[in-house]
């Protein structure tokens, strides 16, 4: 378990030391920026408006680092030929894997925890409300979203060899699943044999992305979900990061590391 979270550690480490924090800090200063400029407005619905605005950031900037950063893991240690004194201490590839994910969901983490202190801090002085068991559910829920993303671009990372490749291909498919993801059955329904099939069992094989977006209900003040069912969401994630990682695993153990 040492190993793992030593593992852990570096990749934070490496995130921090990259353009990506200080990207994050400036994505922050402009979500502040926005949030302020509803000093000019004195409407609640442009505070809604901004607070959208504000989320849609969130979600995009977190994506995007959680992805960027879980796609060049591997290929960065087979390029640097790091891997090879890792393997040889003896690290597990299991151990890799796991150290990996990790590392890469608590950096994610981490700059979540950022944007909603941002995104708290600014909406709460202008709303002169403080929801924060909201935002911290919201924050909860996005966070083993992320997990589930995470595990998705690990797997890639071992199928494409290219980092920019597995980038892409995990945001589109982040995109797709979240945009048109909850459409399949009804898309299915429409469909002739074997489409139909196809399509209805792509539907109940996806991770559902959309059931972690909270954010309508937090621009609208609305109640979130309970904590019982923030739990099932997290059971959720939880199995579709096991099945993932286990896939990487299974990958992973069997693919030449000097190529």
């Amino acid at each position: 378990m040492n190993t793992i979270w030593a593992l852990a550690g570096v990749v934070i480490k490496e995130l921090y030391r990259r353009k990506d924090f200080y990207v994050l800090f400036v994505l922050s200063a402009l979500i502040t920026v926005a949030a302020a400029s509803v000093n000019f407005f004195d409407d609640t619905k442009i505070v809604r408006y901004v607070k959208d605005i504000c989320l849609l950031l969130i979600w995009l900037s977190t994506l995007i680092v959680a992805v960027v950063t879980t796609a060049r893991q591997i290929p960065a240690e087979k390029e640097n030929r790091t891997i090879f004194p890792l393997l040889a201490k003896p690290v597990s590839r299991a151990q890799i894997i796991l150290g990996k994910f990790l590392g890469c969901w608590l950096a994610s983490g981490l700059a979540l925890l950022v944007f909603y202190a941002f995104f708290i801090i600014i909406t709460g002085s202008k709303e002169q409300q403080w929801h924060l068991v909201a935002y911290l559910k919201a924050m909860g829920l996005q966070w083993m979203m992320l997990g589930v993303v995470i595990a998705m671009t690990l797997l890639g990372s071992v199928l494409f060899s290219a980092v920019s490749s597995n980038a892409t291909i995990c945001l589109v498919a982040v995109g797709g699943i979240l945009f048109i993801g909850e459409h399949l059955n009804k898309i299915a329904l429409r469909q002739a044999e074997p489409l139909k099939s196809i399509t209805s069992t792509l539907y109940f094989c996806i991770p559902h992305l959309e059931l972690f977006d909270v954010r309508k209900q937090l621009v609208n003040n609305q109640a979130l979900p309970g904590f019982f069912d923030c739990g099932l969401a997290s059971l959720y994630a939880a199995a579709y990061v096991a099945a993932l990682l286990y896939a990487t695993w299974l990958l992973f153990r069997r693919k030449s590391l000097s190529t």
